[in-house]
């Protein structure tokens, strides 16, 4: 199987658009639940902390695996074949099975940007162990995305085992050479020290000067993450194409949608993608800008 898949490109690719149409539908579930969770957890911890009376938190089991999943229109389980990524979907007209209250369209989207993310990478990397780490990435970082857009923080208990993966997968340099990933240890060590110390330092700046705070620490430890995966050199490209991208799509949704200015602008996303992007087509992007403006 193993040589089959080196052999193709093209069966690799099919086989990692499947497999991510899956994760993509537990991914749905992790962007949902996780920042519930989050709040579930915060509050146990105030009520550990105060004294006053605080609402009670459910008794009954809320993670990842239960409760099974259900529509919040009627409550009825969704089942198996109702739970087909993108398909299930597309059969069931984007409604209920047993309410026809309409599905939104989210969930299949998120199913099918993580299928054709993770197949563009099985294609510029080829059947390898880079691949499988960077589809790996690629999954983590559509997650980040979503929690961040919907509620202005990047957990944790996704970024952190990020940045120690990036590390360890430095420890292998040597057995892994000429990738974009595995860097060296010193260049990986460097590349989070770096990646979260700058935009420590822009945050603690702004605060000083206007008395606000321009950005959470999640943000600072997910350029952190991805300096370990992709070593300090690629820092200032995502960076650079993370500032422009979050500075283009902040304007337009002011313009264009009217969004109010001084509500917060999640710039966990912008990162994500630009981290994304420096690691498929990162050396052709500055390879470029070089001959252009060198």
């Amino acid at each position: 199987m193993a040589e089959l898949l080196a052999q193709s490109p093209l069966i690799f690719a099919l086989v990692a658009f499947l497999f991510a149409l899956l994760v993509g539908s537990f991914l749905n579930v992790v962007i949902y639940r996780l920042p519930i969770m989050m709040y579930r957890e915060w509050q146990e911890q105030c009520q550990e902390l105060q004294s006053a009376e605080t609402p009670e938190i459910p008794d009954a089991p809320f993670n990842l695996v239960v409760p099974r999943s259900a529509c919040p229109g009627c409550g009825a389980q969704i089942s198996a074949w109702q739970n087909i990524p993108v398909f299930s979907y597309l059969l069931l007209g984007g409604r209920c099975a047993s309410c026809k209250q309409r599905i939104s369209s989210r969930y299949p989207l998120v199913e099918t940007l993580t299928a054709v993310l993770a197949t563009i990478v099985a294609l510029r990397f080829g059947f390898s162990l880079e691949a499988i780490m960077g589809i790996g990435l690629t999954f983590a970082l559509v997650a980040i995305s979503l929690i961040d857009y919907d509620h202005q923080l990047i957990p944790d208990s996704i970024v952190l085992p990020l940045l120690w993966a990036g590390l360890g997968m430095s420890l292998f340099h040597g057995d892994v050479p000429g990738t974009v990933m595995f860097v060296a240890p010193r260049d990986a060590i460097i590349g989070a020290i770096a990646g979260y110390l700058s935009l420590w330092s822009v945050y603690q700046l702004f605060k000083l000067v206007t008395g606000k705070e321009g950005m959470g620490y999640g943000d600072f430890k997910l350029l952190a993450a991805l300096g370990a995966w992709l070593g300090w050199q690629s820092l200032h490209l995502i960076i650079l194409l993370s500032a422009v991208v979050g500075a283009v799509f902040g304007i337009a949704m002011i313009l264009f949608r009217g969004r109010d200015r001084q509500l917060p602008i999640p710039f966990g996303p912008y990162l994500a993608a630009a981290g994304w992007v420096t690691m498929l087509w990162g050396g052709q992007i500055w390879n470029a800008y070089l001959d252009k403006f060198a």
